[in-house]
């Protein structure tokens, strides 16, 4: 059945006012989402940050009557919240399937793909395929950060090493570690939905038999061949001597989730254990890489 849509700009009004507003007035779902490509990077602890512009989208079902809620909103909330209000009517798709028809089959570096279910690279000879989807976990690939680290993986196939991904989210570096020849790939996360999304994506690439999952308090003493941290540069720079110490001397890191103005104090953070080659851009974010001294 098709629905009744209804998109909002919050403007100076608490989006998440509005939002309850709409789940009282009948909404079946409402979402928030940037409408002015304003990034937010690690919020603080128990807080939920929106955006300075806020866009929301309301579905009711489709006989609602949405004159009657525009009244309504003018009422609750001015005549300016009314005039910015937008209604359409969606007709009823596969959602799912639209979603994963956006995604395509991804190159990264000379052999490395990254592929929805069902599709299959273009052209290239012997590649190397991780067979992914989108799912609740981060990182598909399409992001620049994930991308940075995939890239590496490709130049430097980890064969018959023992690798750590530390912030395995949906375990696409732990995967591609693996099908690029890795002996065993530990993966750690704070997060038991990415653990499970790293595991079942290992399944579904058929991995699994060298696969570790773990949180990190239960890593215990052990020093890996090659570290991967797709983190945040704060996590980072605080985890700097617990990730040193998990690197064999003369093994390798590789640092990603880092914005270009933050790379120089990661670089700091590092310089006492690692021996770092130059860094690595791609949209704003960088990559470090290095030796473990």
């Amino acid at each position: 059945m098709p629905w009744l849509q209804l998109t909002l700009e919050a403007g100076d009004l608490d989006a998440e006012t509005l939002s309850d507003w709409f789940e009282q007035h009948g909404a079946v779902s409402v979402t928030l989402v940037d409408a002015a490509d304003q990034p937010l990077f690690e919020p603080e602890p128990g807080t939920t940050p929106l955006w300075s512009a806020t866009r929301l989208t309301a579905m009711f079902e489709a006989d609602t009557d949405a004159e009657a809620l525009a009244a309504q909103l003018r009422q609750d909330f001015g005549a300016a919240a009314q005039k910015r209000l937008s209604t359409s009517l969606l007709e009823d798709q596969d959602w799912e399937r639209v979603w994963l028809d956006q995604f395509h089959p991804m190159q990264f570096g000379e052999r490395l793909w990254v592929c929805p279910a069902g599709k299959l690279p273009p052209h290239g000879e012997n590649p190397v395929i991780v067979d992914l989807d989108p799912g609740l976990a981060f990182g598909t690939g399409t992001h620049a950060t994930t991308a940075l680290c995939l890239e590496w993986l490709d130049a430097n196939p980890p064969r018959d090493q023992v690798v750590l991904d530390y912030g395995s989210g949906s375990g696409i570096l732990a995967v591609a570690a693996l099908k690029l020849g890795a002996a065993e790939l530990w993966a750690v996360d704070i997060d038991e939905q990415a653990l499970l999304s790293t595991r079942d994506n290992a399944v579904r690439n058929n991995v699994e038999a060298r696969l570790h999952t773990l949180f990190p308090a239960a890593l215990r003493e052990r020093t890996f061949d090659l570290l991967l941290a797709n983190i945040l540069a704060n996590p980072l720079i605080k985890l700097a001597p617990e990730l040193a110490g998990r690197v064999r001397s003369g093994g390798s890191i590789v640092l990603s989730g880092i914005l270009a103005d933050q790379a120089d104090a990661v670089r700091e953070a590092y310089v006492p254990w690692f021996q770092l080659s130059d860094t690595v851009e791609k949209d704003g974010w960088v990559r470090l890489q290095g030796e473990r001294i």
